[in-house]
């Protein structure tokens, strides 16, 4: 159905085309009818492709996941009541507790936060309210080589640097050769520019109108980047930092280089928890990946239980992915600021 245009367009649009018409010229009329734009069209086809391309990938590896991971629950000398609870991970033996990796994952991560997060908070802020343009051009640079060192030179690092440093401040007899904490500071240092660059990009899209309005009312540099940029970029800083815990539980080599090529085993919590032995930082542990590569670059048969288990230790690693992405996205629906 043709579209009607206001007489004032038509109008406008006629005497537009009468002037570039040549003198003595019949004026052709306007075409206003819809036309296929062919190119447009396969652009857009292929786009949903890609994007259905990526959903479908997702899906199969969901269900690939799951249903390994279903066989191993099915076998005899598996239950998910000794899985969930007990502290003892030894698949050779039965004795099939993941809280050995969980917490082994779950204590790098943290270290790597606690290096990442404010660090990499204050990269960001130095790089969107301080930085000019010259040291900005230089300082980016440099985070984005540190992201793309490859994650074996990261564990080599943790290994033969971060290792001998911490044994030389605290005591060899304190820190082990393989142990969580320096895996963890490397991890930390291995997102950090992940959590710069989003970070970055949060604050860098508050409207520059808040911060001339914070400087007018007599507020500092300092004082308008702390209570009026950081707030309103709160929901992106969270994703970023959420992204980064995601980025940290899943990283593999530098744990499986650095953390220890065995699971922290205990017979019983109270044991475990005496003296907190199973959140020692300074002692040798491996979490649900370093596992998974150490396990999987054996000899196994593909129906040995320590094949199967490996599933079982995806399917929990993907459910705590998959819950921090989750609260990712809450969080940035929860504190998002809208700007007219």
């Amino acid at each position: 159905m043709r579209s009607e245009l206001p007489t004032t367009t038509l109008q406008s649009s006629s005497r537009s085309s009468l002037l570039q018409t040549p003198r003595g010229a019949v004026p052709r009329a306007l075409d206003l009818r819809k036309r296929r734009r062919t190119g447009e069209s396969v652009i857009q086809t292929f786009l949903a492709l890609c994007g259905l391309i990526s959903v479908l990938t997702t899906v199969g590896i969901v269900y690939v996941l799951g249903q390994e991971a279903l066989l191993f629950f099915r076998l005899p000398e598996v239950t998910v009541v000794d899985f969930i609870s007990k502290v003892k991970w030894q698949p050779a033996i039965g004795e099939f507790g993941i809280w050995p990796l969980v917490f082994a994952t779950l204590m790098t991560s943290l270290i790597a936060m606690l290096v990442a997060l404010p660090i990499g908070l204050m990269i960001a802020i130095y790089l969107s309210e301080y930085a000019s343009p010259r040291a900005r051009s230089t300082l980016k640079p440099v985070l984005e080589v540190l992201a793309g060192v490859p994650t074996v030179v990261y564990g080599y690092f943790a290994l033969t640097f971060m290792t001998p440093l911490l044994r030389s401040i605290f005591g060899q007899n304190t820190i082990e050769i393989y142990n969580t904490a320096s895996a963890g500071l490397v991890i930390g240092i291995l997102i950090l520019p992940l959590v710069t660059s989003m970070a970055e990009d949060a604050l860098r899209a508050v409207p520059r109108s808040l911060r001339e309005a914070a400087y007018g009312l007599g507020a500092t540099k300092l004082e308008t980047a702390v209570t009026i940029v950081v707030p309103g970029a709160l929901s992106g800083i969270a994703a970023a930092f959420i992204v980064a815990i995601s980025r940290a539980v899943g990283e593999t080599m530098v744990v499986a280089l650095a953390a220890g090529a065995g699971p922290r085993n205990f017979n019983s919590w109270d044991e475990a928890l005496d003296g907190l032995a199973i959140l020692n930082p300074f002692r040798a542990a491996e979490t649900m990946t370093g596992h998974i590569v150490r396990i999987s670059g054996g000899d196994l048969s593909y129906d040995s239980v320590d094949y199967a288990s490996l599933f079982a230790i995806g399917l929990v690693l993907f459910l705590m992915t998959l819950s921090l992405n989750i609260l990712s996205r809450w969080l940035v629906n929860r504190f998002r600021e809208e700007y007219d």
